[in-house]
C-alpha cells in the first residue's frame, strides 16, 4: 500500500479543479461523462484516504456518483465548514485552483467520514420536498405582500392561489414517490406512527436524512444542529446554543415539536417537567425536539413503530 492521497475537488457546472496532498498536485478535468470517467480512474491508481467536494446545490452530484462508482470513498462537506477551516489556516485568498487545494488540505486534516450517495428515490424525494420548501416560502411572502398591498391586491391574491395549488400538487407527487418504493413506505409508517410527527416532517426526514437509524443519539443532534454548544472562556460560563447543521430539518421538525408539546403525552411530560424545572420555555422546546428525533432515530434503527417501543425510551 502507497502513501495515503487525500483529494479535494473544487466542483463548478462545466469544471473539476483537483488538487492532492501530500505532493501538492494540481489539475483540472471537464465535469461530464468523459471527465468524470478518466478522473476515476486516475485516482483508483493511488491509496486514496477520503476525496471531498463542497456541497454547491447539486453540480457535486455527478462527481459524487462517478467517483463513488468507481470505489472511492468520498465524503460531501458543508462549504461554511470549509471557509471556516481556510480562515483558520489563513487561506483568504479564493480562486477555483486555491479552493480545491484548501479542500485537499481539509481532507488530510480532518479526514470527515465518506458517505453513501442517495438512491435514485431519496434524491427525487429530497428535489420534491426542496420545491415544496420553496413554495411555502413564496406563499409566506406573497401573503405578508397582501397585508400591505392596495392596488396589487388582486395580483397578490392570484399568487396565493397558485402557490396553494402548486404545494397542494408537489405534495401529491411526494406521497406517491413514498408509495411507489416499498422500503420508503415501511419507513414512512414507522416515523408516522409517533403522535404529532405527519407527512411533511416524515417526507423531509426521508428526504434530507436518510442516515437515520444509523446514528447514535448525539450524532443525529449534531447533523440537524440541535447539539448544544459551549460558550466558555476563562471564568465566562455563556449560554450554550445550536446552530449550523441541516437547517431544513431542524425548522419542519420545531413546528412537530410545537404539536408534539400539546397531544403526544410522551414529549408533553418531558416539556412540563424542564420547565417546571426551571427552564425558560425556549430552551424546553429545543430540548423536546432533541428528543423527539432520538426517539425517531431510535423507530428507523430498530423498526418499530411507536407503540411497541420501550416505556424508558419515550418517558
Amino acid at each position: 500500500m502507497g502513501e495515503v492521497t487525500y483529494v479535494g475537488i473544487d466542483v463548478s457546472k462545466a469544471r473539476l479543479d483537483v488538487a492532492m496532498l501530500p505532493g501538492g498536485e494540481t489539475f483540472a478535468a471537464a465535469n461530464d461523462g468523459t471527465g468524470l470517467a478518466e478522473l476515476a480512474a486516475r485516482l483508483r491508481g493511488l491509496a486514496v484516504g477520503v476525496v471531498v467536494l463542497e456541497a454547491t446545490g447539486g453540480y457535486e452530484m455527478e462527481a459524487w456518483a462517478a467517483l463513488s462508482d468507481g470505489g472511492l470513498p468520498v465524503a460531501v462537506v458543508n462549504p461554511r465548514q470549509v471557509r471556516e477551516f481556510a480562515r483558520a489556516t489563513g487561506k483568504l485568498a479564493k480562486t477555483d485552483k486555491l479552493d480545491a487545494q484548501v479542500l485537499a488540505r481539509f481532507a488530510e486534516v480532518m479526514k470527515p467520514e465518506p458517505r453513501l450517495l442517495p438512491d435514485a428515490a431519496t434524491l427525487a424525494l429530497r428535489e420534491l420536498v426542496r420545491r415544496r420548501s420553496q413554495l411555502t416560502d413564496s406563499l409566506t411572502q406573497a401573503r405578508n405582500r397582501l397585508r400591505r398591498a392596495t392596488v396589487t391586491r388582486h395580483e397578490i391574491e392570484d399568487d396565493i392561489a397558485y402557490y396553494k395549488g402548486a404545494i397542494g400538487r408537489v405534495e401529491d407527487r411526494i406521497a406517491k414517490l413514498i408509495e411507489e418504493v416499498p422500503a420508503t413506505s415501511a419507513r414512512a409508517r414507522l416515523l408516522r406512527s409517533v403522535p404529532s410527527v405527519g407527512p411533511t416532517l416524515t417526507a423531509t426526514l426521508l428526504a434530507e436524512l436518510p442516515e437515520l437509524g444509523s446514528l447514535n443519539r448525539r450524532q443525529a443532534a449534531a447533523l440537524v444542529g440541535l447539539a448544544p454548544l459551549n460558550r466558555d472562556s476563562g471564568s465566562l460560563r455563556g449560554r450554550r446554543t445550536v446552530w449550523g447543521g441541516r437547517a431544513g430539518i431542524r425548522t419542519t421538525l420545531y413546528m412537530a415539536t410545537v404539536v408534539a408539546v400539546r397531544c403526544n403525552a410522551a414529549i408533553r411530560a418531558f416539556y412540563q417537567r424542564l420547565v417546571g424545572r426551571g427552564k425558560p420555555p425556549k430552551l424546553a422546546l429545543t430540548a423536546c425536539m432533541r428528543k423527539l428525533l432520538a426517539i425517531l432515530n431510535v423507530i428507523a434503527r430498530h423498526q418499530q413503530p411507536w407503540h411497541e417501543l420501550p416505556a424508558a425510551l419515550t418517558s
